[in-house]
């Protein structure tokens, strides 16, 4: 059984850093894609980051490009998220996604972690 369980998440403020953990078990994860989505209230799951097999990374738009870094342990079935520079816009559940293609969109990813919250104050 695939399981992704999601750490890191917290309270900090604008400016602050914080980083994310995901740890994936249950089946070998290093010919899979690994992402990174969020959700704030109300709002939609926005595609993050994404890192391939081979360590290829892709980022979302302008949102977070320069400020959050996506990497992956395949040793450790881990893939983590390094968020520096947060701004309160940033404040969301984030949840970690494996799948085979990966890419953008989460209809491309099987298994999913249980989320953590990020909460940034002004």
């Amino acid at each position: 059984q695939v399981q992704l369980v999601e750490s890191g998440g917290g309270l900090v403020q604008a400016g602050g850093s914080l980083r994310l953990s995901c740890a994936a078990s249950g089946g070998t994860f290093s010919r899979y894609a690994m992402g990174w989505f969020r959700q704030a209230p109300g709002k939609e799951r926005e595609f993050v980051a994404t890192t391939t097999w081979n360590f290829g990374s892709t980022y979302s738009g302008d949102s977070v490009n320069g400020r959050f870094t996506i990497s992956r342990d395949n040793a450790k079935n881990t893939v983590y998220l390094q968020m520096n520079s947060l701004k309160p816009e940033d404040s969301a559940v984030y949840y970690c996604a494996v799948g085979i293609s990966g890419g953008r969109r989460a209809e491309n990813y099987a298994f999913w972690g249980q989320g953590t919250q990020v909460t940034v104050s002004p």
